[in-house]
């Protein structure tokens, strides 16, 4: 790994390329290739399951009044689009 509690892509595609053969360049063109995938289903709305590794959802925020912590005026939040990442019962287990 690059930094201590960092996995990069670089790592991933570096583990590729030990456990499976592959080079370092298909094993990146790989991994670009599987996250573009997700992000383009997420840009078009859809949600995305990763069997036994968890779930990114999208979720629309309504708008709601929020409070500026200093001075306690009240201000109006836009509504938004969020996404969260639900973690598989056996990631859960295993990051225990």
């Amino acid at each position: 790994m690059a930094e201590a509690g960092t996995l990069t892509r670089a790592d991933i595609a570096e583990h590729i390329n030990r456990q499976m053969g592959l080079s370092r360049a298909d094993a990146g063109a790989m991994i670009e290739s599987i996250l573009g995938h997700v992000i383009d289903a997420l840009a078009s709305g859809e949600n995305v399951k990763i069997s036994g590794f968890g779930t990114f959802i999208l979720r629309d925020k309504a708008q709601r009044i929020g409070r500026n912590p200093k001075t306690g005026v009240e201000v109006p939040i836009t509504p938004r689009r969020v996404l969260t990442f639900r973690a598989s019962q056996g990631l859960r287990h295993k990051v225990k």
